[in-house]
C-alpha cells in the first residue's frame, strides 16, 4: 500500500516520525495513540499489507457494546509509527505529543491458519465496509468492530466493543498512560529529551525490549508485563532450567513451540572476548567446541545464554551420532549452537522476565545468517502439527513452553514441557552379550531403564553399531564390569550376558513397546555422555495443558460444563447471572426440590431450604453451594480429612446472622466422628467435628458452613502440623503489594531450599504453605514462620509489618507468623468464602503472580474448570516435608 500521502505531509528532516519500517514478525500489530494536536483525539491502527491503517477516535475507545465512537479513516502510516512517541514539532503536520496509549496483537475473529490468510480476509472485510477483530493489547482486549457510519462521508466509521468477557462500563481512557514509558501525555510533552522518539536507535538495550512489552503472536493471549531486570554482576556456574515431561503434543495459546535439539546442552558466558562454555554438569566445553567459543568470542557482547550444541546433517536436522563422532573421532561436522534463552545481559538480569520477552531480546541481538550461532526460533499455537512434522523428520521431539515463565534456575518447571518422539528413548545400558560369528568385541547390549524407581529391563539391541564404535565402547564397558545383574528378578536373555554397573546413557530408536514393556526393533543411536546412569531415574511425567483431566477431576470437568465461565464481578452479577442459574443448579442436586434426601457414603443425607439465596447479589442459592462443594469433593477432601473443623455456619447467607460452632458434642448426627481437644484457654474440652469423607462435607454445608476452617493437623498427631502457614493479611493495601510480598516469601524460600506453595485467602490475602510432613509441632513450625517473615519484613519494610497490633501498623501488610498454634484454623484450599462474588482460596502457580492477578477470578463459577484443566496445586503441601535443621541452618546465614 501507499505511504504517498503520508510522507507529502511531513518534512523528515524536521520531525522524529519515521519513513517506513516493515514487520519482521509473524503476527499482525495494532497500536493506539493519544495525540495532543491541534485537538486531543485518539489514533487507532491496524496493520494490513505492511503499512497501519488509521482512524482518528476524537473521545477514545470504549469498552461498552452499547457506545459507538466516531472514528475518521486518515492516510496510512509505516509500520514503524506504532511504536513512536514524542513530540511533533510546531510548523510540521500533526505537531503536538504523541504517546503509545495502547499496543498488542490482532486478528480477524475467525482466525485463518496463516498470517496471508488473515490479511487477506481483514482487507476483504475493509472493504466492504465492516471490519471485525480480535485485540490483544495491555487496556484493549477481545472483540471489536470498526463499521462504515451511513451518511457521514466516505471516510466515517465507527469503532465498537463487542459483547464479550472483555466488556466494561468503566471508561478507560482513564488509564491514560503510555505502556511504552509509563508516562502520561504531559510528561512527554515536560520531558522531551527523555522519551525514546523513534525507532532508529542503534543498540538494542533491555529497558528497550521491556519498554516494547512483546505481542504475543497468539490468539486470546495479551502481552505479559514482567518484573524488571534487575542490574545485577554476572552470574557465574548457573545451572540450567530443565523441563517436565508430558504425556503428548497440545495446541494452546499460552505456549510457543521449540524444536528438541539433540545435543549436548551448554550454557555461555560472553564477556566480549573472554568466553566460557559450560555443559548442564558444569564441565567447560571450550576445548571441545572450540570452533564454537571463538565464535561467540567475535559476537563481542557481555551476556549469558542458554542453549544446545548440536551437529546437523545434510538436510540441516540434528545428528546426535555426528556429533559423537566429531568428539570421539574427530571426524568433520557442521556443529551449529542453538541459542533459545537469554538468562543476562550488559549488566541485567533477566531471568524473572517472561520468556516471551528474553527471546525478543535474544532474537535482535544475535548475528544475523551465522553458520555457528543461531537463534531457536519457534511457533506458536499449532503444537500438535508441528510435533507431527518433527516426527516425520525424525526428530528426537518437541519443547513446549509457557511464555509468560520465567528462569527457574536449576529446576526442572512445568512451564518447560518437552515432548518425545515416541520412538526415541533414553536407555541405560546394563550390559553386553558376545559377539557371534565375526562380530568383534560384543554382540548386543542389555538395556534398563527406571520404572517406578526400579531399574527394569526393557530388551537388547545389537544395530546401530560400526567396527570402531564396539571397540570404542566395548573399551569403555570394562572398568564396568560386574560380578552381578542390576536388575532383580535377572532377566532370561537368549545369549550369556557380562553385566555392568548402570552408568552410562544411551538413545535408542525402536519400531514398538510390547504390553510386557520390551522395545521392539531397537536401534542404538548414541550415548549421552553428559548424562549417568544412576541419576537418570524414572522422568515425572505429566498431563500436557490441552488434556490435563486425572480419575479426581471427572466429576469437575462435568460440572465446569454446567456453569458459567465469567467471572462474578458484583459490577455484572445480573447479568452474568440471568441464563444461567438453571446451569450452576444442575449438579449434585435436583433443580425443583426445596429439600432432598440422598445416600451418600452410606448415610442419608437430608438437605434442607436448597433455594435459599447465599449471595444476594449474585442471586447464588444455597443448592449451588452444596453442589459445587459435591464437585470439587475429592481435590478439597485431602485438606479436610481426618482434621477437626471449626464450624463457621451462615444459615440466612452471607448477609445474615452467622456464629462459629466448635463444640459439637450432642450437636450433630451420631454418624458424625469427633475428637475431644482441651483448650489452653479455658481448660473446657471440646469435641470437635472431624471431616472423613465426602459425606461429612455435604453434612457440614447443609449445616450453612459457606467456608470450611481445618485445622493445620489431623487428629493421629494432633500437636503436629502438615504445614507452617505464612498469612499475608494487608490493611489497605492494594493486591499488587500483597503479590510483590509472596514473591519475597518465595525469594527466601529458595533461597533456603524449602518448598513453598501458595493460594488466595478468597479474602483480600494470600496463605503460603511450608510442607512440614507431620515431623514437627507447632512450636517449631511458629519459629520457622517467625524466621521466615522476620528476613522478609526487613526486605519490605515500607510496606510490611510484624506487629500484631491494627492500630500500629495501619497500611501495612501484617506477616501473620502466629496462625501456627493448636485450634488455630484457616479457611481450606478449594473452600469457598462468605465474600461478595462467591471468591474461593485458590492454589496458585507461582507464575501467575503477577500483574493483574485478580482474587475475583477464583470463584465458585471458574474453580471446577480450573481444577479440571490444573489438577490440585496444591498437593505437594501433604509430602514428606522439609529437613527443618538444613532449613534452619540457611535461615541461619541470612539472619
Amino acid at each position: 500500500m501507499s505511504l504517498a500521502k503520508y510522507r507529502q505531509k511531513r518534512t523528515f528532516a524536521h520531525t522524529p516520525e519515521p519513513e517506513g519500517g516493515k514487520n519482521r514478525t509473524k503476527s499482525l500489530h495494532f497500536v493506539v495513540q493519544k495525540h495532543d494536536a491541534s485537538h486531543l483525539h485518539y489514533d487507532f491502527r491496524l496493520e494490513m499489507e505492511g503499512v497501519l491503517k488509521s482512524w482518528a477516535v476524537p473521545k477514545g475507545p470504549s469498552l461498552d457494546p452499547n457506545v459507538k465512537r466516531l472514528a475518521m479513516m486518515v492516510e496510512d502510516h509505516p509500520y514503524d509509527y506504532r511504536q513512536f512517541e514524542g513530540i511533533i514539532p510546531e510548523g510540521n503536520y500533526g505537531a503536538g505529543t504523541v504517546i503509545v496509549w495502547d499496543e498488542g496483537g490482532y486478528e480477524p475473529e475467525e482466525l485463518p491458519a496463516a498470517r496471508k490468510s488473515a490479511e487477506k480476509e481483514l482487507l476483504h472485510e475493509l472493504h466492504s465496509g465492516k471490519i471485525k477483530f480480535v485485540l490483544h493489547g495491555h487496556k484493549l482486549k477481545g472483540v471489536f468492530f470498526l463499521v462504515k457510519a451511513p451518511g457521514r462521508g466516505e471516510n466515517a466509521w465507527l469503532l465498537m466493543k463487542g459483547k464479550d468477557k472483555y466488556a466494561r462500563t468503566t471508561d478507560i481512557t482513564t488509564r491514560n498512560k503510555s505502556v511504552i514509558s509509563g508516562k502520561t501525555i504531559e510528561q512527554v510533552a515536560k520531558k522531551p529529551d527523555k522519551v525514546w522518539k523513534s525507532n532508529k536507535a542503534s543498540k538494542v538495550t533491555v529497558s528497550d525490549i521491556r519498554k516494547k512489552k512483546n505481542v504475543r503472536e497468539t490468539k486470546g493471549t495479551p502481552a505479559t508485563t514482567a518484573t524488571p531486570g534487575k542490574k545485577a554482576p554476572m552470574p557465574s556456574k548457573v545451572s540450567p532450567m530443565l523441563a517436565t515431561l508430558t504425556k503428548g503434543p497440545f495446541d494452546n495459546p499460552e505456549w510457543l513451540y521449540e524444536i528438541k535439539w539433540d545435543g549436548y546442552r551448554a550454557v555461555g558466558y560472553l564477556n566480549k572476548n573472554k568466553v566460557e562454555l559450560l555443559s548442564r554438569n558444569q564441565i567447560s566445553f571450550n576445548d571441545k567446541f572450540g570452533i564454537i567459543v571463538d565464535a561467540l568470542k567475535k559476537w563481542n557482547i557481555k551476556a549469558v545464554t542458554d542453549g544446545e550444541i548440536v551437529a546437523l546433517d545434510e538436510h540441516g536436522d540434528p545428528d546426535f551420532q555426528q556429533l559423537q563422532n566429531f568428539l570421539k573421532e574427530g571426524r568433520s561436522a557442521h556443529l551449529a549452537y542453538y541459542i533459545f534463552d537469554l538468562l543476562w545481559y550488559e549488566g541485567k538480569d533477566l531471568r524473572r522476565l517472561p520468556l516471551i520477552e528474553r527471546k525478543e531480546l535474544l532474537q535482535q541481538i544475535m548475528p544475523s545468517d551465522h553458520s555457528l550461532l543461531r537463534y531457536s526460533d519457534h511457533i506458536t499455537e499449532a503444537g500438535t502439527a508441528f510435533y507431527k512434522v518433527a516426527v516425520e523428520r525424525g526428530l528426537e521431539g518437541i519443547m513446549a513452553k509457557k511464555m509468560d515463565s520465567v528462569y527457574s534456575t536449576g529446576r526442572r518447571s512445568d512451564t518447560w514441557l518437552k515432548v518425545k518422539n515416541n520412538h526415541q528413548t533414553e536407555a541405560i545400558i546394563c550390559g553386553y552379550t558376545k559377539g557371534r560369528n565375526s562380530r568383534k568385541y560384543f554382540g548386543a547390549v542389555v538395556l534398563g531403564k527406571y520404572i517406578g524407581g526400579k531399574l527394569t529391563y526393557i530388551g537388547h539391541t545389537g544395530g546401530g553399531f560400526n567396527e570402531e564404535l564396539l571397540k570404542q565402547l566395548y573399551g569403555m564397558f570394562q572398568p564396568l564390569v560386574s560380578a552381578v545383574s542390576p536388575f532383580h528378578p535377572v532377566p532370561k536373555t537368549n545369549m550369556p550376558v557380562t553385566w555392568l554397573k548402570p552408568a552410562l546413557v544411551c538413545t535408542v530408536k525402536y519400531a514398538q513397546i510390547t504390553a510386557e514393556g520390551i522395545l521392539r526393533q531397537p536401534i542404538f543411536l548414541g550415548l549421552r555422555e553428559d548424562k549417568k546412569g544412576p541419576k537418570e531415574k524414572q522422568e515425572k511425567v505429566v498431563a500436557q495443558p490441552a488434556d490435563k483431566l486425572t480419575s479426581k477431576t471427572t466429576a469437575m470437568t462435568s460440572a465446569a460444563k454446567s456453569t458459567t465461565r465469567k467471572n462474578v464481578a458484583a459490577t455484572n452479577a445480573k447479568k452474568a447471572t440471568g441464563g444461567k442459574k438453571k446451569a450452576m443448579a444442575s449438579g449434585f442436586l435436583p433443580a425443583d426440590e426445596p429439600e432432598v434426601e440422598i445416600k451418600v457414603d452410606g448415610q442419608l443425607l437430608k438437605f434442607t431450604n436448597l433455594d435459599k439465596v447465599y449471595w444476594p447479589v449474585e442471586k447464588i442459592t444455597k443448592r449451588d453451594m452444596i453442589n459445587y462443594y459435591a464437585a470439587v469433593s475429592e481435590v478439597i477432601l485431602p485438606y479436610l480429612k481426618d482434621r477437626p473443623q471449626s464450624l463457621n455456619r451462615f444459615p440466612e447467607g452471607i448477609d445474615g446472622f452467622h456464629f462459629y460452632q466448635k463444640n459439637v458434642e450432642d450437636k450433630v448426627a451420631d454418624w458424625i466422628p469427633t475428637f475431644p481437644y482441651k483448650s489452653e484457654s479455658d481448660g473446657e474440652t471440646k469435641m470437635f467435628l472431624v471431616c472423613k469423607n465426602k459425606a461429612t462435607l455435604l453434612y457440614m454445608a447443609n449445616l450453612g458452613c459457606i467456608e470450611l476452617n481445618p485445622w493445620h493437623s489431623r487428629i493421629s498427631k494432633p500437636d503436629y502440623p502438615d504445614y507452617c502457614l505464612i498469612d499475608l493479611d494487608p490493611d489497605t493495601n492494594p493486591f499488587s503489594q500483597v503479590v510483590e510480598t509472596a514473591l519475597v516469601v518465595k525469594e527466601v524460600l529458595d533461597e533456603i531450599g524449602a518448598d513453598g506453595f501458595v493460594k488466595t485467602s478468597g479474602s483480600t490475602g494470600m496463605h503460603i504453605l511450608i510442607p512440614l510432613g507431620g515431623k514437627y509441632d507447632y512450636d517449631q513450625s511458629r519459629m520457622l514462620a517467625e524466621l521466615i517473615v522476620g528476613i522478609v519484613n526487613k526486605r519490605l519494610p515500607k510496606t510490611t509489618s510484624v506487629v500484631r497490633t491494627p492500630a500500629k501498623r495501619k497500611g501495612l501488610i501484617y506477616l501473620d507468623f502466629l496462625q501456627n498454634r493448636q485450634i488455630q484454623t484457616m479457611a481450606s484450599a478449594y473452600s469457598l468464602r462468605p465474600k461478595p462474588g462467591a471468591t474461593v482460596s485458590a492454589p496458585l502457580e507461582w507464575s501467575e503472580l503477577k500483574k493483574g492477578v485478580n482474587m475475583k477470578d477464583f470463584n465458585i463459577y471458574t474453580m471446577p474448570e480450573r481444577m479440571a484443566a490444573k489438577g490440585d496445586l496444591l498437593k505437594g503441601v501433604l509430602g514428606k516435608g522439609i529437613n527443618l535443621r538444613v532449613v534452619l541452618e540457611k535461615l541461619k546465614a541470612l539472619l
